[in-house]
């Protein structure tokens, strides 16, 4: 099996009109397609998915399953970002900070999905580990 490359993250959302205004209005996304109870949307090569599931309980215990969905941008764009981040009033749950070979930061999105912008790459994290 060959794989190419990363394809896309689909995010389970109470609410689409309020993840729309967090993703696109504030993050930046680009609104590619807009279904009933999805929607796809582009942020530099990565493509995202929002899947409004209004029908499903919060997870009590959230042990198992995805951490956090992880987002590169150049230093200059992160900065900027922290300060939207923080004038938006954001939950910041940690950083920022310099971490793995590069500023990061850890924020929730409305349903308390985390997210983070790194401007690390793979060959730094590396470096930093060995």
């Amino acid at each position: 099996m060959e794989v190419k490359g990363f394809s896309h993250v689909t995010i389970r959302v109470r609410d689409l009109e309020t993840s729309l205004k967090f993703y696109v209005d504030l993050l930046g996304m680009k609104l590619r397609h807009r279904g009933k109870r999805d929607v796809y949307l582009e942020w530099g090569n990565a493509w995202i998915c929002l899947l409004e599931r209004p029908e499903l309980k919060p997870a009590e215990d959230r042990t198992f399953g995805v951490d956090h969905i992880a987002f590169y941008m150049e230093e200059p764009d992160f900065h900027r970002a922290i300060d939207l981040l923080m004038e938006h009033q954001v939950k910041i749950v940690r950083g920022p900070v310099v971490r793995g070979g590069g500023w990061t930061v850890n924020f929730l999105d409305p349903d308390g999905t985390e997210l983070e912008l790194h401007t690390g790459t793979l060959e730094k994290r590396l470096e930093n580990w060995n």
